[in-house]
């Protein structure tokens, strides 16, 4: 795997990591294949049950490192590229390929979040910053559109006329805005031990509930009625009466800690 990405499991939680501290960690073509290659690794591993995403050094991401992209002028058309299998392409992937995982990611955001590392971060399930981060929708500032895979995330938690504003002029806001904007979940002085915190609490938790749990918010909150309720009914019926769910009834009634079994 790629250096640019690092991943260590404790307590079923993977710390990952951006790894380019001394570019703030702006994605070049090796971080883009590296968050692929991670998430792809995580997803193998079946006793993961939450992943801690942020970066190393002082800034989660600084965004996309044009100029190193730019050189090749073959990278372009890869990351543009969608392979047989995928509806998103390289670039998108880089961000959705987090948000596709059964399990739930938390986003620790310092320093900046920009471009790029913003729609990373939007991929997550959840997003605890650091009041004083610094966050911008940056392709306009190089002529672009944000298409990492912004408008498959944000929407389902964001107003519309807001994130037009901040994509036509790339200005840069703090995390307490983006609380305000819908963007950060909530704010930590130390969002890395927050996030962490959190993870371990969801690790404990039966992770047939909590996978189930994330399937169903993400394909049913903008779902009709009945699809929603329909789609209640059906994870549900997969998760009542498993051993994972009896262990919780059991430990609960047996005032012990549960120990749950992962899916090999």
């Amino acid at each position: 795997m790629s250096d640019r990405i690092t991943i260590e499991v404790t307590n079923q939680v993977a710390q990952v990591r951006l790894n380019r501290a001394d570019k703030f960690n702006a994605v070049d073509m090796n971080m883009i294949y590296g968050l692929i290659e991670a998430a792809a690794k995580i997803k193998q591993q079946k006793n993961i049950r939450a992943v801690v995403i942020a970066g190393n050094g002082p800034s989660f991401c600084s965004g996309l490192d044009i100029p190193s992209i730019m050189q090749q002028p073959d990278n372009i058309a890869k990351l543009l590229t969608t392979e047989e299998g995928y509806d998103a392409n390289l670039a998108q992937r880089c961000a959705m390929d987090w948000h596709d995982l059964d399990i739930p990611v938390i986003a620790a955001l310092q320093g900046h979040v920009y471009g790029a590392g913003l729609q990373i971060a939007m991929a997550a399930d959840i997003r605890i910053a650091h009041k004083e981060t610094l966050m911008s929708i940056m392709e306009i500032k190089w002529g672009l559109i944000p298409d990492m895979s912004l408008t498959a995330t944000v929407p389902h938690f964001a107003r519309q006329d807001i994130i037009k504003e901040l994509t036509f002029t790339g200005q840069k806001f703090r995390a307490e805005e983006g609380l305000d904007y819908g963007l950060v979940t909530r704010l930590d002085d130390d969002p890395i031990a927050a996030a962490t915190q959190l993870a371990t609490q969801i690790a404990a938790k039966n992770p047939d509930a909590v996978q189930g749990a994330k399937a169903l918010l993400n394909q049913a909150w903008q779902q009709d009625r009945s699809s929603a309720l329909a789609l209640e009914e059906k994870i549900q019926r997969t998760v009542i009466g498993s051993k994972n769910q009896m262990e919780a009834v059991q430990a609960n009634l047996a005032k012990r800690e549960p120990s749950f079994t992962d899916k090999g």
